[in-house]
């Protein structure tokens, strides 16, 4: 007797059950209104742009608060390491309490209450009368942007449909990085007390808009508030659809399951296998060297005759911004396996040119050498090479900006089940940040022990490593919805590809 998974009769019946879903969802779809949609993710989005003006916060202020007069407040450079780096700590800390603050008290509230630590920290570091202010300042903008960015990406995911849900999924990113332009660009003309007072701003229209936004569907169905779900889904798809019907579908999926995670569920593949690819996902993005180029981006443009360092920031802010946005127009024609599989190899073509442009420009450093900046390099050696140096930058931040940046994100609030969604989005939120913080932290010790075109040839074989586990891991959820998703995983006892 065949089983049931090999069965032609119930194989032809699944895909005649698939095709006539494939068909309503179509239907129901072509006449969602997505206007309100769109508010709701724009108030949700405020929170990444917060999130990135803190991370771009440092860039001015750290050389300003060197030469600060007041001298409880003037920073050494181990000082203005931990004043740039204490973020991590903070956001890794963020993880952890988001994760269990998402599932208790919901998608919405959580988001709104990130408004509070974002606003007391810009507070305190305005009135700081030392450096340890600042530090706590800095700490509280950690946490709240580690809350952030574990609860707008499934707040999106929650509220979107499956035709937008990638390009919406992405504004994370893209906002992100508009925030850290728009500090880099502020930075230009004001003091680092005013910025942080214009950093304060976006996190109290997050809070006023918010309030006026529904909770997720499907929180409110798995805490079985069905009526509050059906208001929900008429705010956010309009008048003219059934919504009945996609209540229905979201109830037919999460009213299978337990409402809670048990330690027991771990050995289910529909929990550890997109609990692996997550958190893996956070791991490649830390480890691919996107800090570290982005730490010699200012020295780079410098040795190609780009004096005004604030002015070489905003180069590259903005192309980070073009390109996320380039993505996040593609994403739900392309896919994200496509994405992330053309990202991981620009990364890898351009960490390895970066390698070969340290090795011919700095051919004698030695294990127990002071690490150089490029400039220096390049002022000793006959070679005039800082034109590599700069398409290199360019193009890393390209292949990041195409899928790496974005992406393990999007697809972060994709794959978990509904009863999973915090605490595992939580695990890669904290992954993602503890990485980051390492990374950031012993960058300088790989450069001594590897020399610095060792420790980028090792990123580039990084990348590559990126781009097979997405082959052979990483699902395609473009156009699905996020019940087919999970029964996707519950499913399949294959290595998790679409």
């Amino acid at each position: 007797m065949p089983s049931e998974e090999s069965s032609p009769l119930l194989g032809a019946r699944h895909g005649a059950e698939g095709i006539l879903e494939a068909s309503a969802l179509d239907i129901y779809l072509s006449r969602v209104q997505n206007r309100n949609l769109y508010l709701a993710t724009f108030a949700a989005v405020l929170g990444p742009l917060s999130f990135g003006f803190v991370l771009g916060y440092s860039s001015p202020a750290i050389p300003a608060l060197k030469k600060s007069n007041n001298p409880d407040l003037r920073l050494d450079d181990n000082q203005a390491s931990w004043f740039g780096s204490i973020v991590t700590l903070g956001a890794a800390a963020g993880g952890i309490l988001g994760g269990y603050v998402v599932d208790k008290v919901g998608r919405k509230l959580s988001l709104m209450l990130c408004a509070l630590p974002y606003v007391i920290g810009f507070t305190i570091i305005i009135a700081a009368q030392s450096i340890w202010m600042l530090y706590v300042g800095r700490l509280l903008n950690g946490l709240a942007s580690g809350v952030t960015s574990l609860v707008v990406p499934i707040y999106i995911s929650e509220v979107a449909h499956s035709k937008v849900r990638g390009m919406l999924g992405s504004c994370v990113q893209l906002m992100v990085v508009m925030g850290i332009l728009a500090a880099y660009v502020a930075g230009t003309g004001l003091e680092w007390h005013w910025l942080a007072v214009l950093g304060s701003i976006p996190p109290c229209f997050l809070l006023g808009i918010m309030a006026f936004m529904p909770e997720t569907p499907r929180f409110l169905l798995h805490q079985n508030k069905r009526s509050e779900a059906i208001a929900a889904l008429q705010f956010l798809r309009g008048p003219l659809v059934d919504h009945e019907w996609e209540c229905s579908e979201i109830e037919a999926n999460t009213g299978e399951q337990p409402q809670k995670l048990g330690i027991a569920e771990l050995k289910n593949p529909a929990i550890y296998k997109p609990f692996l690819i997550g958190v893996t996902l956070m791991f490649f993005q830390q480890v691919s060297g996107i800090n570290a180029i982005m730490f010699y981006a200012e020295t780079i443009f410098e040795a190609a005759n780009f004096k005004n360092a604030s002015a070489a920031s905003v180069i590259v802010g903005s192309t980070q911004l073009f390109f996320t946005a380039v993505a996040a127009l593609c994403i739900d024609r392309m896919g994200r396996k496509i994405l992330l599989i053309v990202s991981g190899v620009i990364m890898a073509i351009s960490a390895a040119v970066f390698g070969i442009y340290f090795k011919i420009t700095a051919p004698s450093l030695g294990n127990s050498t002071f690490i150089n900046p490029p400039g220096a390099g390049l002022m000793e050696e006959e070679y005039n090479l800082s034109w590599l140096a700069v398409l290199s930058l360019g193009l890393f931040i390209t292949g990041f900006a195409l899928g790496w940046g974005p992406i393990p994100w999007l697809i972060m609030s994709e794959i978990f089940p509904l009863r999973a969604r915090g605490a595992a989005s939580g695990a890669c939120v904290l992954t993602n940040w503890l990485m980051a913080f390492l990374i950031t932290k012993e960058f300088h010790d790989f450069m001594i022990l590897l020399t610095p075109y060792g420790t980028f040839w090792l990123f580039s074989a990084t990348c590559l490593l990126n781009v097979l586990f997405t082959v052979l891991c990483v699902p395609e959820t473009k156009g699905k919805t996020l019940e087919e998703i999970e029964t996707y995983f519950q499913r399949s006892s294959q290595p998790p590809a679409f």
